[in-house]
């Protein structure tokens, strides 16, 4: 998983902000997001301003830790969002 993702604790959770070089990759970004929402069933929080996205993954309601496919989901955000170089 990237180290950009921060682990919180209280209440357990996953926090990570993307830079877009302009609103285009931001909206690409966003749909295939959306599209990995629907697939894999896990809905983040997500918030996003013209060349941001932030991303809050909450543990599922009454666990300590977040799931396994949590994580999983992170890394498959990973994979979606530009390299430093892209932006």
């Amino acid at each position: 998983m990237n180290p950009e993702w921060i682990e919180r604790q209280k209440p357990p959770r996953l926090e990570r902000r993307l830079a877009f070089e302009d609103y285009e990759g931001t909206r690409h970004f966003l749909e295939k997001a959306a599209e990995l929402s629907e697939r894999s069933g896990i809905h983040p929080d997500i918030s996003f301003g013209r060349t941001y996205v932030n991303i809050t993954l909450h543990a599922e309601e009454g666990a300590q830790a977040l799931s396994e496919a949590q994580r999983d989901f992170a890394r498959d955000l990973d994979a979606l969002a530009p390299t430093q170089e892209d932006a």
